[in-house]
């Protein structure tokens, strides 16, 4: 802003008032654009308007001025924090306000989404997808402690941390019900942790291996074989369904056969879904033992 474009002072040679041709001698004066005024001619004609208060800007008074706009010294203040511009950096805004640099570098810079406060130079920051926060008003929208610019899981408008996003989105294992957060796999439409998939007797996991289920139990090949299975009366081999070349079971008693080791001591005629005949603890046909 510069300086009044006129000068004041005491007349002391004859002159009249441009305006009112009064004498000036002797008197307070105001030369301005090379005329002679009287003071109160000078604030009634001559004197500007301060754009801040709307009043002249009279003799007696500091003038700042700045592209054709005119304030009082004292009205020369950022319209934000009133601090005095005088010999001071300003910006003139909207609505032909000033403002100091401060204030200026505050409201043109970006907003905090959580607080809503500006961010300025040398803030800590964290920004996601156009949108920008204080690095401590980044917070989890579960647990509300601060992320910062430690990961985090965007669900919609809403942000969370690893653990609140395991608990509140993550599958649960139908074994432990502890989240699974990478991995894991399905059975019967249930999520597992692939070390909580495993073999009831040896422990190893089972994940993309054959294994069979009893009631709540999951076994290998092996261990279902060893432990599990019903060994055949006929080659004393475990029964296993699905892991043999033979799926069918005969029962009789308390004994059980491989539908194909079930057959006739004497002849070894297939006996599966037929007339058949227990001696001595043996199985027959319904012919053999009319032989005997």
């Amino acid at each position: 802003a510069g300086p009044s474009s006129y000068s004041v002072g005491t007349m002391s040679e004859r002159f009249d008032c441009h305006y009112c041709r009064d004498s000036l001698q002797g008197k307070k004066y105001v030369q301005k654009e090379g005329r002679h005024c009287c003071v109160k001619c000078f604030e009634k004609i001559c004197a500007n308007t301060c754009i801040e208060c709307k009043k002249p800007i009279g003799a007696d008074s500091k003038e700042l001025h700045f592209k054709n706009r005119y304030w009082h010294d004292s009205c020369f203040r950022c319209f934000k924090c009133y601090t005095s511009l005088v010999n001071e950096p300003f910006m003139l805004r909207e609505n032909n306000k000033v403002w100091c640099s401060n204030c200026t570098a505050a409201e043109d810079a970006p907003r905090c989404k959580g607080c809503f406060k500006p961010i300025i130079a040398g803030d800590q920051n964290v920004e996601y997808k156009k949108m920008v926060w204080h690095k401590d008003c980044f917070t989890c929208s579960q647990c509300k402690q601060v992320i910062g610019s430690g990961s985090f899981f965007p669900k919609g408008d809403e942000f969370y941390c690893v653990s609140c996003h395991e608990h509140k989105f993550a599958k649960t294992c139908a074994k432990c019900k502890n989240p699974i957060t990478s991995g894991g796999l399905t059975y019967q439409e249930q999520p597992w942790h692939s070390e909580c998939f495993i073999c009831s007797n040896c422990k190893k996991q089972l994940g993309g291996k054959r294994f069979t289920a009893v009631e709540d139990q999951f076994y290998c090949v092996e261990c279902y074989k060893e432990c599990v299975a019903k060994k055949c009366a006929g080659c004393k081999n475990p029964i296993t369904a699905g892991f043999g070349r033979g799926t069918s079971v005969v029962n009789y008693e308390d004994e059980s056969w491989h539908d194909y080791c079930f057959k006739c001591t004497k002849c070894a005629r297939a006996l599966a879904n037929k007339r058949f005949v227990c001696h001595n603890g043996k199985i027959y046909c319904a012919e053999c033992p009319k032989r005997l």
